[in-house]
């Protein structure tokens, strides 16, 4: 059993999680193709998290808290708000263990996303798009059902899962100078920060975010956490806010920070599906089109990126 993580997790919590988690996860794929190293003069290789079983990394930190809560706190179920992939990962993760989902979805959320959550047995609960009417809506799901809340990013489990994909990478590919992940809560890059920091200390973890949504850019510059005034963006995972545990593992972890323009997170996208023949959605395209913008800056370097997901609506692709 993984235990509950109180602080924040060390080299060796991350080890533990990463093989206890291992059952429910893919080791996913490394890919790279010459047209794009040649492009960014630089050799890049992307972490294919959309080959997981849910398309997406978000399973790694859904399964490393719910194996660390008792059969008495999984009892009457997992609940959770997600625009989709968290969602999605707390449903198979509750349907694994044999108890109830009920998911607390923005109406905005990709119709893919909905629906696969919905054929995994869950409960959706509609709310407004905005982390308040998030986070109201779900007091209201566990004061009803007496479900387990799984928050999608601001816990240290979610955080020590998430850390394996970074884990995988750096076992897959030796002597990266870089790792680039989007920002949405932070649960993703904290953890990847973490790994590098624990177990390749050369190597910089490298955020990036949507300028729509700049959050965690503009929180960092500030020191304190600053909300996102709207949800304006393409990139549909990466629409939250970060929060206290995020932050603070950001602000004490994270080298450096990008934004990119939806324009450049579409055509990094395009690029990723013509090149490497794989589905990607908007947010996992957003660190692929920080690494084009600043391509001066790591010329000449082995780049590490995480693609984080693959549920895309192929009825509305942006080209």
């Amino acid at each position: 059993m993984i235990p509950y993580f109180e602080n924040v997790p060390n080299g060796e919590d991350l080890k533990l999680v990463h093989n206890a988690i291992k059952p429910y996860i893919n080791n996913t794929a490394v890919l790279s193709h010459p047209d794009i190293n040649a492009m960014i003069g630089a050799e890049v290789y992307f972490k294919c998290e959309n080959f997981q079983s849910i398309g997406a990394f978000k399973i790694r930190g859904a399964a490393a808290a719910a194996l660390a809560l008792t059969e008495e706190q999984r009892r009457n179920g997992l609940t959770t708000h997600s625009s989709g992939n968290h969602a999605q990962a707390v449903a198979k993760i509750a349907q694994i263990l044999g108890v109830p989902a009920y998911i607390v979805m923005p109406d905005n959320a990709p119709a893919i996303k909905r629906n696969s959550t919905l054929a995994m047995g869950a409960k959706v609960i509609d709310c407004k798009a905005t982390t308040a009417d998030r986070e109201a809506t779900l007091e209201k799901v566990v004061a009803e059902t007496g479900a387990y809340f799984i928050h999608p990013y601001n816990d240290y489990n979610v955080i020590a899962g998430q850390a394996s994909a970074a884990l995988e990478l750096l076992e897959q590919v030796d002597a990266l100078d870089a790792v680039f992940a989007p920002i949405g809560g932070g649960g993703l890059m904290s953890g990847t920060a973490l790994a590098l920091k624990a177990f390749s200390s050369n190597t910089k973890a490298i955020g990036t975010e949507p300028k729509e949504v700049d959050d965690a850019y503009r929180s960092l510059k500030a020191g304190y956490i600053i909300e996102n005034q709207t949800t304006n963006t393409i990139a549909d995972g990466l629409r939250t806010t970060i929060r206290e545990k995020t932050f603070g593992i950001l602000k004490d972890n994270l080298d450096e920070i990008y934004t990119v323009s939806e324009a450049e997170i579409i055509s990094a996208m395009r690029i990723i599906w013509e090149k490497l023949k794989i589905t990607a959605e908007p947010s996992c395209s957003v660190p692929f089109a920080a690494l084009i913008q600043q391509k001066e800056r790591f010329k000449g370097q082995r780049i590490g990126i995480i693609i984080t997901g693959g549920n895309v609506d192929l009825n509305s692709l942006p080209f």
